[in-house]
């Protein structure tokens, strides 16, 4: 059970001793998921959270026509969660679903109640973490809201091309807001150039 991926993960950040991030990481355990089964389920509170070290997933949403939206998708290494229900102990309202076999390091609420609690290099940790993942979302939110569909095609093929190979194409059309024939059209356009 070598964490090396999640103790890097750590150090990618900010500079910490190893011997800190041993500590940290010592009470994650290795759990690996099937592909297409659901890791976090919709109004369940969330009491873990995962650091993916292999593999993709999504969260998503159904519409009111029951439909399902796509809200993220996450490939390693990263932490998955609904952070605010892991927090705060509210219902999530996304589900969280592996697009392939996944492999996580899992830890308990308490667990990282307690780091943070004795651990000051966690909390500026998670203290980064979260200025990241807010940034992301209000990148998202911004970029949802100002460029096209092509335009925001693009700029994930460019930032993440790995996902093309992994993730189905309806998954990602999803997840920029058009449907898969639109998706489809874009890609034909754009090939043609």
């Amino acid at each position: 059970m070598e964490k090396s991926l999640l103790n890097n993960y750590f150090h990618s950040l900010f500079q910490i001793r190893e011997g800190v991030v041993k500590k940290i990481t010592e009470k994650f355990k290795q759990i690996n998921i099937d592909k297409n089964i659901v890791l976090l389920d919709k109004n369940v509170i969330s009491t873990k959270t995962y650091f993916l070290e292999k593999g993709y997933l999504r969260s998503y949403i159904l519409d009111e026509d029951n439909q399902e939206i796509t809200t993220n998708i996450y490939s390693a290494p990263c932490f998955v969660n609904d952070f605010l229900s892991f927090f705060r102990k509210q219902p999530t309202k996304e589900i969280y679903h592996t697009l392939t076999k996944c492999s996580f390091w899992e830890t308990s609420i308490e667990n990282v109640q307690e780091n943070f609690h004795a651990i000051s290099e966690f909390r500026e940790f998670s203290r980064l973490l979260f200025v990241i993942n807010y940034y992301e979302l209000n990148d998202r939110v911004i970029e949802m809201a100002s460029q096209k569909a092509e335009t925001r095609y693009l700029n994930l093929l460019k930032r993440k091309p790995h996902l093309f190979q992994h993730v189905p194409l309806k998954i990602i059309a999803s997840y920029l807001g058009i449907t898969d024939t639109s998706l489809s059209r874009i890609r034909k356009e754009i090939s043609k150039i």
